[in-house]
């Protein structure tokens, strides 16, 4: 550490801060490996259990010896030796059942203490982490997934995301921050990496610098989701790419040293930057990393909210990469081995993750895309997938996590099911189930939106949902509204049934459901379909 902790001084440190100035979120990994691995669950010290979060470990509900396990996949990339190495794993560790999430990552469950230790060998072997993959850290690095070989994409941001990488993995100078902090790296057009719900998001910029057209980014900040979400905040510069690591350093360091430490659900970055405004952070930046140029012509044309299906061309003559769909993110790990299998053989060896919990395969040669297509693997994992499931989103709910209030992916499956016997749209409908207010599955950004809850009726509470409409991060974005209609589990089926027709009985030809949703208003939904 090489660094002065300038708020080590401060009286209304919170519980977590003050444990974290006597011992770093790094300093977990070997006492997992060399201490807790050896004597067992029932050792663990509370205060202990709070910072396995840096080594990608939460426990898993029940609290009864068993963890969910966070893999990195900056910008989404994963080699076939990683993807075979992540099957054997699952198969042997974690009852064959892998989990992608919206940030691109892998998750297992049902890890035991005894076991990670030769896990975490066979993942650092292979070139994975799980280092930092949770906890007040910089996290997982979100990118474009087609890095390298996207048509829409203005530069190849690999070697830009490595390096970012590998500057801040384990570096103790960023390793204990006020919370979490998340990084976005894109040069696509189509905003891969959702910029304005990260903490830093790089977007691709252009500008005449010297009487040359430079190709760069626009940088934006303070963005999260969580019970109190903020979009990202763009401030008014040019950034070229070899100044990308000095920004990112610099804002990070503005966070460590300003951050509130005081609240955890007031200490995210994007409370500093609401209350500093946009000039403020930038000016203070500056001091960071000295002059910059004025922001330059914007490049973001459009977001196509990281969904890939389908067979598309790439950059890379005669070759072509294919985007299929996991049902709610979830596959096993024999799954997972043929896909890296038929990556091989196939194509260039890459399997990509995507923030819709879904996975591509690039590098296939054209004339051996029938081949590939013919796999029996690809009768559930589709590429052209049709039904209302193909474009949701859950996150793992109450039957592994401890603050979800609700189940939240039978429940999906099953109203997806439902719509799909009820409505038929031209228009693809994005659906996110969250189950809780801490929006890891991101209902915020959705068309439409179920956050559990829980509803007083006469029998006693039941699980029930609220529902938000019109979520997108098209253009500046703008978050989903609450209709504030909460509805029992077992009816909100029919409620999203009735809003689904409005929208398809009064929506304009080819309007999208935000536009119809901004256009007739909140109040006026919420009249027309409330019973």
């Amino acid at each position: 550490m090489s660094y002065e902790t300038v708020w080590a001084s401060n009286p209304s440190l919170n519980d977590v801060e003050r444990a974290k100035l006597k011992k770093d979120g790094l300093d977990i990994i070997p006492l997992i490996t060399q201490r807790y691995a050896q004597s067992g669950y029932a050792s663990i010290l509370p205060e202990d259990m709070g910072l396995f979060k840096w080594a990608g470990l939460y426990e898993q509900k029940p609290k009864n010896g068993f963890f969910m396990m966070r893999i990195r996949v900056d910008s989404g990339v994963l080699s076939f030796s990683q993807a075979k190495i992540l099957a054997q794993i699952t198969n042997k560790y974690a009852r064959s059942v892998i989990n992608i999430t919206t940030r691109g990552s892998i998750q297992l469950h049902w890890i035991r203490i005894e076991d990670v230790p030769a896990i975490l060998a066979s993942l650092n072997q292979a070139g994975l982490y799980t280092l930092e993959a949770c906890g007040d850290c910089p996290r997982t690095i979100v990118g474009n997934p087609l890095a390298g070989i996207d048509l829409n994409e203005l530069m190849d941001t690999t070697e830009m995301v490595r390096q970012v990488k590998q500057y801040f993995l384990a570096n103790r100078d960023f390793s204990n921050l006020p919370r979490k902090f998340k990084i976005s790296i894109s040069a696509s057009t189509q905003n891969a990496a959702h910029a304005q719900i990260n903490d830093i998001a790089f977007t691709p910029a252009i500008k005449i610098l010297k009487g040359e057209k430079t190709i760069g980014f626009h940088v934006w900040v303070g963005g999260g989701l969580s019970a109190q979400p903020y979009l990202a905040q763009k401030l008014d510069l040019f950034i070229c790419p070899e100044k990308v690591l000095s920004v990112i350093k610099g804002v990070c360091t503005i966070f460590r040293d300003y951050g509130y430490r005081k609240k955890r659900a007031h200490a995210r970055m994007k409370f500093l930057v609401s209350d500093w405004g946009a000039e403020k952070f930038k000016n203070t930046l500056l001091e960071f990393t000295g002059p910059l140029p004025s922001s330059g012509m914007d490049m973001l044309k459009t977001w196509r909210a990281a969904y890939y299906y389908g067979v598309h061309p790439q950059k890379q003559s005669g070759k072509s990469y294919v985007g299929l769909h996991i049902p709610l993110g979830e596959l096993t790990g024999d799954e997972f081995a043929t896909l890296a299998m038929l990556s091989k053989k196939y194509g260039d060896g890459t399997i990509r993750t995507t923030l819709s919990q879904n996975l591509i395969i690039s590098g296939i040669k054209d004339e051996t895309l029938l081949a590939l297509l013919d796999h029996p693997v690809f009768n559930r994992l589709q590429i052209n997938p049709k039904t209302f499931l193909s474009y949701t989103v859950a996150c793992t709910g109450n039957h592994f996590c401890n603050l979800a209030l609700v189940e939240t992916r039978k429940c999906a499956k099953d109203i997806t099911s439902y719509l799909d016997t009820h409505i038929t749209l031209k228009t693809p409908i994005r659906i996110h189930v969250t189950g809780c207010p801490n929006s890891c599955g991101q209902k915020q950004i959705a068309d439409i939106s179920l956050q559990g809850a829980r509803l007083k009726t006469s029998s006693g509470w039941v699980a029930a949902f609220d529902v938000f409409l019109g979520g997108s991060l098209d253009g500046e974005g703008q978050f989903a509204q609450n209709i504030l209609l909460r509805t029992k589990l077992t009816q909100v089926h029919l409620l999203l049934e009735r809003i689904l027709l409005f929208y398809q009985g009064r929506s304009y030809s080819n309007e999208s459901f935000k536009a119809f949703v901004t256009r007739i208003g909140i109040e006026k939904i919420r009249h027309y379909v409330a019973v």
